[in-house]
């Protein structure tokens, strides 16, 4: 497809709620095989433009269906489907009418790789998942847990063994993808009669002391970093990290909002805050 297929902004990068936009996209009818086969054909053999809008267009709700199994991650919704709409767009480019498969089967693999991509660069600044092994166990981890709570011992080895991955690694993982969502059971109560946390009697038979100290050390580094990070970027750059990122969550601004704040495409203000992002990581791990 060599020609640019000129979408409705409004489709591709989801603007005001997600329930309007859901709305909007359902309004545009699904296909019947044999219309998406020849659609498909028009567009490998002859470059149609017209036929990639109307199998983009027509498949909107699929994406936005697999953007939802991802919403646990903390990622505004609109962007993990912005993303899946990338990954469609990629699909339809490469979809051969010949295979004998419908477009939905084949562009599944395209959507759920730019939504992974996009969530293991942005759900952390500091990567949690480096090989392929930690990928798979990243993304597969939640739906293979039997019980809620933490594994035990037994449900820790199936796990390992079923993702190809260690004892070790599928512990290191649970962990840090709880922290985000972990409380502390203490009562911060100041009345004298106040009944104390049990998990204040309890033993800790792994405090190291000089390790927390350690710990804490890297951390206030890795915070300077990031503080010095921030100010090495422009200022426009600063106000794009801080409103997407740092901000309270019902405060987050969406890609739309600040490109039109800055008079930019949407598009635009994901280039500068990916590039915003690769900087910060890179001051964090040197």
């Amino acid at each position: 497809m060599n020609a640019q297929v000129k979408m409705p902004t409004v489709a591709l990068v989801p603007q005001g709620s997600i329930e309007a936009y859901v709305r909007m996209i359902n309004t545009y009818p699904m296909l019947t095989a044999e219309e998406e086969k020849e659609l498909g054909e028009r567009l490998y053999y002859h470059d149609d433009v017209e036929a990639a809008k109307q199998l983009i267009l027509s498949h909107l709700r699929f994406v936005a269906h697999v953007a939802r199994n991802y919403s646990g991650y903390g990622l505004p919704q609109a962007d993990l489907i912005q993303e899946g709409n990338i990954g469609l767009m990629k699909a339809v480019r490469r979809f051969n009418p010949e295979m004998g498969v419908r477009l939905v089967s084949f562009a599944v693999h395209w959507i759920k790789a730019e939504i992974h991509e996009y969530v293991l660069k942005n759900w952390r600044i500091v990567k949690v998942a480096t090989t392929k092994a930690q990928r798979k166990l990243f993304f597969n981890l939640r739906k293979s847990k039997q019980r809620l709570g933490w594994f035990n011992n037994e449900e820790i080895g199936i796990v390992a063994d079923e993702l190809g991955v260690s004892r070790k690694d599928v512990m290191e993982m649970e962990s840090r993808m709880a922290a985000q969502d972990m409380s502390f059971d203490i009562d911060n109560d100041d009345d004298d009669n106040s009944i104390v946390a049990p998990a204040l009697y309890l033993q800790d038979e792994s405090s190291n002391f000089s390790e927390t100290i350690e710990n804490d050390n890297w951390d206030n580094d890795a915070a300077d970093k990031l503080n010095s990070a921030l100010e090495s970027l422009d200022e426009r750059s600063q106000d794009i990290i801080k409103a997407r990122w740092l901000d309270a969550d019902d405060s987050k601004s969406t890609l739309q909002e600040l490109a039109s704040k800055y008079n930019v495409s949407a598009e635009r203000i994901r280039q500068l805050e990916k590039n915003a992002m690769k900087k910060l990581r890179t001051a964090i791990e040197a």
